[in-house]
């Protein structure tokens, strides 16, 4: 029996590979990675650090080393998570007990290791992107000639293409590509800056050499993957720094529920569907439901991150001065869900592009059942070179279509526009000569060059560069 809360987040939708980046394994052994690069940077730059002592505290930095119980133990009695580890590692490295976390403060793994994670998880959300931009890559390409009604207000305009309006989705999560990728480049470890950001115990180490505590810092950083560190801090890093993250998370979130919303209204018009297993029931009451439920999820859990973004900023602007600690228990919360939420997203986005259908005959229908007053502009311009007044057929037209829209709406006829305008003596033209105007192809503009011209300029170079993320597989969703 199960009698304990559990995120659904973990339980439910997000990934293994998301989940562990954020794991109590990947954050204490990222700790311990940390406590390894101060010990070796402080032995090489002359501190009595020794060789055997970091040698020591390597081979227990692997998280199967972490003594969970033993840190929960000595958290109780201590009441501060950093100190816990540091004795219960230190039990584990007798000889380097001495030495770790040697002139830091608690941010000095705290703060470093959210940057490294969220740097890990950032490049994790990248590679999801590619998939889906791939996914609809491919749809866009194979579409981009498919005529279907275009909507404003989610009313009938002119006539689009079901690839064009693809690349409206996948021009934005191109936008988050590259918001992404700015973020990754931009992030730098915290280093090592001490209690208030002054480096003053450092400084102390080094008996005053102040080359020696920055070329500590940048001894940090490379090992842990970092080209540098931030100039000047707190205690801690910028909190504004979570909040860039998230906001480009909820940036992520308000593309995926666009195109979420955008399939949900499709679906009802049976013109373009979320795949639907054979044995998926819609609903409990209705057999006959098919129920959008994966589109329904995205706009689900982004709404929960576009929510989510108050956290940060709320929390970056109330830390007083060098700092406080009203970050830490929001930050445990608000960073790491708004990451397997994005990553659940992504994953159903995935999955939901990998199986789009298309319903073209009913897209047809709509199109036909709209046509005729798309192309009453096209027929008044042919009335006119026939020699007819441009502004006479302009108010006839509006006429006989607010009699056709009647017929559809009042009546609940076809729409009849043809046959009154074939029927009226101010036109002049056959209905054989009018129905040549209702060629779709005719009203899609430049809708199959502008998806070429898009993938080729603008995605496929993205593509290739990311090859790396497309392994072939799509998404398996487990609920």
């Amino acid at each position: 029996m199960k009698n304990n809360y559990e995120s659904p987040l973990s339980s439910r939708y997000s990934s293994p590979e998301m989940q562990y980046i954020f794991s109590p394994d990947k954050k204490f052994s990222t700790w311990r990675r940390l406590w390894v690069a101060l010990a070796r940077a402080e032995m090489q730059l002359g501190l009595p650090v020794t060789q055997e002592q970091v040698d020591e505290l390597e081979a227990h930095a692997g998280a199967e080393c972490i003594d969970y119980a033993l840190a929960a133990k000595y958290e109780r009695s201590l009441r501060h998570d950093v100190m816990a580890h540091i004795h219960a590692y230190g039990d584990q490295c007798p000889k380097a007990m001495p030495i770790i976390h040697l002139g830091a403060t608690s941010c000095y793994v705290g703060d470093n290791t959210d940057v490294i994670l969220m740097r890990e998880a950032l490049e994790l959300i990248r590679d999801e992107l590619v998939r889906v931009m791939d996914n609809l890559a491919r749809f866009a390409r194979q579409y981009e000639a498919l005529p279907t009604l275009g909507f404003t207000h989610f009313q009938a305009a002119q006539l689009t293409t079901v690839g064009k309006r693809a690349t409206l989705w996948l021009n934005e999560l191109l936008m988050d590509f590259h918001e992404v990728e700015r973020r990754i480049a931009d992030l730098k470890l915290l280093g090592s800056k001490g209690t208030t950001g002054t480096q003053a115990s450092f400084l102390e180490l080094f008996e005053g050499d102040h080359e020696k505590v920055k070329k500590a810092e940048a001894l940090i950083a490379a090992e842990m993957g970092f080209a540098s560190c931030v100039a000047v801090s707190g205690q801690t890093y910028s909190r504004k720094t979570d909040t860039f993250v998230v906001n480009t998370l909820a940036g992520i979130a308000a593309s995926a529920s666009k195109f979420a919303n955008d399939l949900r209204l499709l679906s009802h018009l049976k013109e373009v569907e979320e795949p639907y297993e054979a044995k998926q029931i819609g609903s409990s009451a209705m057999p006959y439901k098919r129920n959008p439920m994966r589109c329904e999820r995205i706009c689900a859990l982004g709404r929960y991150v576009m929510a989510d973004v108050l956290n940060p900023a709320v929390t970056s602007a109330t830390q007083w001065f060098e700092r406080t600690l009203d970050d830490s228990a929001n930050k445990r919360l608000s960073v790491p869900e708004a990451f397997l939420a994005t990553d659940a997203i992504l994953r159903i986005y995935q999955n939901v592009t990998a199986g789009l259908v298309v319903h073209e005959k009913v897209i047809e229908k709509h199109i036909l059942e709209e046509l005729p007053f798309m192309a009453s502009e096209n027929i008044m311009m042919d009335a006119v070179k026939r020699g007819g007044n441009r502004q006479d057929l302009h108010e006839r037209i509006r006429e006989l279509s607010l009699e056709a829209g009647r017929n559809v709406k009042e009546r609940g006829l076809s729409n009849n526009l043809i046959d009154l305008i074939a029927a009226d003596p101010l036109f002049g033209m056959s209905r054989d000569e009018l129905t040549a105007h209702l060629e779709p192809g005719r009203y899609i503009g430049r809708c199959p060059e502008q998806v070429e011209e898009f993938l080729t300029a603008e995605v496929e170079p993205v593509l290739r560069r990311c090859a790396f993320a497309l392994d072939g597989s799509s998404a398996e969703l487990s609920v």
